[in-house]
């Protein structure tokens, strides 16, 4: 797992539940005590750790532990490139959601050693969408955070709701279904900074 991933992880947890909080997680996890490096990647069995320690520690379920954390990633304002990187891909909710086929890509030219997965996007009806993807084992929480913080970004109204598991293919699904597109104030995005 890129160390990107798993510092977010990281950084969430201290911010939300204090470094306290997080330096027992590292510690039962068996972490170095310096945390992780972003840059670095670590086999998934050191995310796996981190997961079972913060789930036993928060006494919460790794995947809503997993959906927090991506939604504070894209609504951190100490975290603006995830949001913006994320904001490239459309003026609404709609053209994001589409977009998200493209994902992929665009954050392997920020960051060629990132791997975030691959997502499949169809949308069965109008304002119906089915996403899929094959993302490590238990981490498609944190998209499915991702996402529910982006529609609130838009000012979308929308449900979303992860699928059932993990396919025998490997694939997890997500289903959107957007009620509303301009349902609240979206928060302010431009692609530069205005001249005075």
């Amino acid at each position: 797992m890129h160390g990107l991933i798993n510092r977010s992880i990281e950084a969430f947890i201290a911010y939300t539940y204090g470094p306290e909080t997080w330096a027992g997680i590292a510690s039962a996890a068996e972490l170095p005590a310096t945390g992780f490096e972003p840059l670095q990647s670590y086999e998934d069995t050191v995310t796996a750790r981190v997961l079972a320690a913060a789930a036993d520690a928060l006494q919460r379920e790794q995947a809503a532990i997993l959906e927090d954390a991506g939604h504070y990633l894209v609504t951190n304002p100490g975290l603006p490139a995830p949001r913006r990187l994320l904001r490239f891909g459309g003026d609404t909710f709609a053209d994001f959601l589409h977009s998200l086929e493209d994902l992929h890509d665009r954050a392997r030219l920020a960051l060629p050693d990132l791997d975030l997965p691959r997502i499949e996007v169809t949308e069965d009806v109008p304002g119906r969408f089915t996403l899929r993807h094959a993302w490590a084992a238990g981490l498609g929480p944190m998209i499915t955070g991702a996402l529910r913080a982006m529609a609130d970004d838009y000012g979308a109204l929308a449900l979303i709701e992860p699928g059932r598991g993990r396919r025998d293919d490997g694939q997890e699904t997500i289903s959107v279904r957007l009620l509303e597109s301009d349902f609240a104030q979206g928060r302010d995005f431009s692609l530069g900074r205005l001249a005075p």
